[in-house]
């Protein structure tokens, strides 16, 4: 039982490093797609993962087109504040690809559009806030997944 956590070009390495720390404690896989906001080894990004970096089932693409070369067919969840759904009406499944965009602007429009019907949001009850940060938003959607499979 476990997802694939998709960053899309990650800038910030903080969330990064805690959302690999989230990826490793609940049995799911790091996928990251460059480019990044910073280095691998940035020791911001170490700092947030503590010493559970190397024990981290990760993947590496240089680019969103390597990545879906791999993986477009698989099972695919994109995560948006633009959604009309929100994330409890996903069909989680185990192996799902969970993909959110980097912080500062989201998923780029060509993927929301190709899989429309495939974006979901974590609703938010003020209108003074845009977004969620990233690694909160990871770890609201993995264990509502881990919920229902």
């Amino acid at each position: 039982m476990s997802f694939n956590i998709v960053l899309v070009e990650p800038e910030i390495p903080n969330n990064t490093g805690n959302i690999g720390r989230l990826a490793l404690a609940s049995g799911a896989k790091l996928h990251l797609i460059k480019p990044f906001g910073f280095e691998l080894d940035d020791k911001r990004l170490k700092r947030a993962g503590l010493d559970y970096w190397p024990h981290l089932d990760l993947y590496l693409y240089d680019s969103l087109d390597d990545f879906l070369k791999q993986h477009g067919d698989k099972n695919l969840v994109l995560f948006s504040s633009h959604a009309s759904k929100n994330h409890w009406s996903i069909p989680y499944e185990d192996e799902q690809f969970l993909v959110f965009g980097k912080e500062s602007v989201g998923l780029p429009p060509s993927l929301v559009s190709r899989y429309e019907d495939h974006l979901y949001k974590i609703p938010l009850y003020s209108e003074h806030v845009r977004s969620l940060n990233l690694a909160n938003a990871v770890g609201i959607a993995v264990y509502e997944g881990l919920k229902h499979i």
